[in-house]
């Protein structure tokens, strides 16, 4: 808890009488376990274009879940009419859909145990929410933007938004756990686009998307240096547009925390969900290479490679209190001196590998809406800098022949998150120590176990970015999540380097 209040007009909502009502009723039906989950999100985007304003919308999911273990087997059924007797016709709904999955069930669900929590509140870390800002003023900032791009030469075009989202959530459970909470996230960008001689291409922001207020675009606490930003991109862009176009081969490689986090994502993240892993899951690019009998036995990097799951970060996209299944968040091992130690888990999983947390779920079950059941979801995943770690200067200066990788773009990744590739937005030619200026059309290429083999060094604190994402997407049907990862500028040896272009008409 924080210091601020839940808002008035979430809990003036009936969730309490609805929650009892449901949870009464798969009670008198025998259900094992059930819980009742009331959520209120709220979306807003605006997009501005050339100092227009493109678009804005503002949308609202309000509604119940009720998710049941009956004979064995899961039910889950929701609604959208808040009376009690509606709470209760949905938690027999999820009965009956219980009733048909337990001929089907070849064993049972058995839940991780997890203490009660009666009655807490949790509320995230921020100073203004951004739905208490009005939409001219939100916008007259984009355009703003937008407008002070286009004045460098090499400009052609500019674009911004700004996503912002405010999530409530009630949680109550057979158990007497009962959870209210309220989280707000942004993510706030802008491109600016040109042409040179023979190429299009752009530069974005590399500001990462956060679990702040609208602060964070307007100078409080944690504030992105948008105003040195927006000066400078301009300029790197028509750097870019000129640079010539890289040579293929093997490099050494810096990577800035504004590219590293999606690698960490792609490589670490999803392959170490437990579902994946064990095949349950197969969506958006596959299962995982990191299977069980793989667990404390599998160097996945090298000895300076140290990886923390987390939902309890500060303003991380994935932190919250308690989840989806009244489990309190924690931090915990998923790579150790390199080695593989741990996963991502929910409750049903931390039952299955009783060796991992000590039997119990580490608090990663997330459903992105009402109407969607709870799976499990990524953490925080983040690697953790040296505590007398180099500078990211002197990570460069350790590097004669190499490429020091900026912002995010592109990827690939295959269906095992084995074989990669990701580009970037600048990649920088190092020679003896020194940034020499851009190179384009870069892309690295490596499989998993390789590249965080050839990791030499991380750096220091002082270095350690949270980057990350608002659009994780898994399951079917697709659910979409929000999650941040933190890291280091770190070194690399010996990386295989792509020309895009040249692949491209292969």
């Amino acid at each position: 808890m924080n210091g601020r209040a839940l808002d008035p007009t979430f809990t003036a909502l009936p969730y309490r009488s609805l929650g009892d009502a449901a949870l009464g009723r798969a009670r008198e039906l025998g259900a094992t376990h059930a819980d009742f989950r009331f959520e209120r999100v709220r979306y807003q985007t605006l997009v501005v274009r050339d100092g227009v304003l493109q678009g804005a919308n503002d949308t609202e999911d309000l509604g119940f879940a009720v998710r049941v273990i009956h004979g064995g087997a899961w039910g889950f059924a929701s609604g959208v009419v808040l009376t009690p007797e509606e709470a209760a016709r949905v938690a027999e709904s999820a009965v009956a859909v219980a009733r048909v999955a337990a001929a089907m069930t070849t064993a049972p669900v058995e839940l991780a145990d997890e203490p009660v929590y009666d009655d807490v509140e949790w509320i995230s870390s921020y100073e203004l929410n951004p739905f208490h800002v009005p939409i001219p003023e939100k916008a007259a900032l984009l355009v703003d933007w937008t407008n002070r791009l286009r004045t460098g030469a090499a400009v052609d075009h500019a674009s911004a938004h700004l996503l912002q989202v405010e999530e409530h959530k009630y949680y109550a459970d057979l158990a007497g756990t009962r959870t209210t909470q309220q989280r707000v996230r942004v993510h706030p960008g802008f491109e600016a686009m040109g042409a040179g001689a023979d190429t299009f291409d752009s530069m974005a922001s590399i500001a990462p998307p956060v679990g702040r207020g609208w602060e964070y675009l307007t100078g409080g606490a944690g504030a992105w240096d948008w105003d040195t930003e927006i000066e400078q991109v301009p300029e790197l862009l028509a750097e870019k547009l000129k640079a010539p176009s890289v040579e293929a081969g093997t490099y050494d490689l810096v990577i800035h925390p504004s590219n590293l986090w999606l690698t960490i994502h792609e490589s670490i993240g999803h392959a170490t969900e437990l579902d994946r892993a064990l095949g349950y899951e197969a969506n958006y690019a596959g299962t995982s290479f990191a299977t069980p009998d793989k667990l404390y036995a599998m160097q996945y990097g090298s000895p300076v490679m140290n990886v923390t799951g987390d939902r309890t970060v500060e303003h991380g996209l994935a932190t919250i209190g308690y989840d989806d299944e009244g489990v309190q968040t924690q931090s915990w091992d998923i790579v150790r001196d390199g080695v593989f130690v741990g996963y991502q888990l929910d409750r049903a999983m931390g039952r299955m590998l009783p060796e991992l947390n000590a039997g119990r779920s580490n608090g990663c079950a997330y459903a992105d809406s009402p109407g969607h059941i709870p799976i499990q979801r990524m953490a925080n995943v983040s690697l953790q800098p040296a505590a007398d770690g180099p500078s990211t200067d002197e990570l460069i200066g350790r590097v004669e022949r190499g490429l020091y990788v900026v912002g995010d773009k592109s990827w690939s990744i295959d269906m095992q998150r084995f074989n990669f590739q990701f580009t970037g937005q600048r990649f920088y030619s190092i020679r003896d120590g020194e940034l020499v200026g851009q190179v384009r059309d870069a892309a690295y290429q490596a499989t998993t176990t390789d590249f965080w083999s050839s990791m030499e060094a991380v750096g220091g604190p002082a270095t350690w970015e949270l980057g990350g994402a608002f659009n994780c997407g898994k399951a079917q049907p697709g659910q979409v999540a929000s999650v941040s990862h933190g890291c280091p500028t770190s070194l690399f040896r010996g990386v295989r380097i792509l020309n895009t272009t040249e692949e491209a008409g292969h």
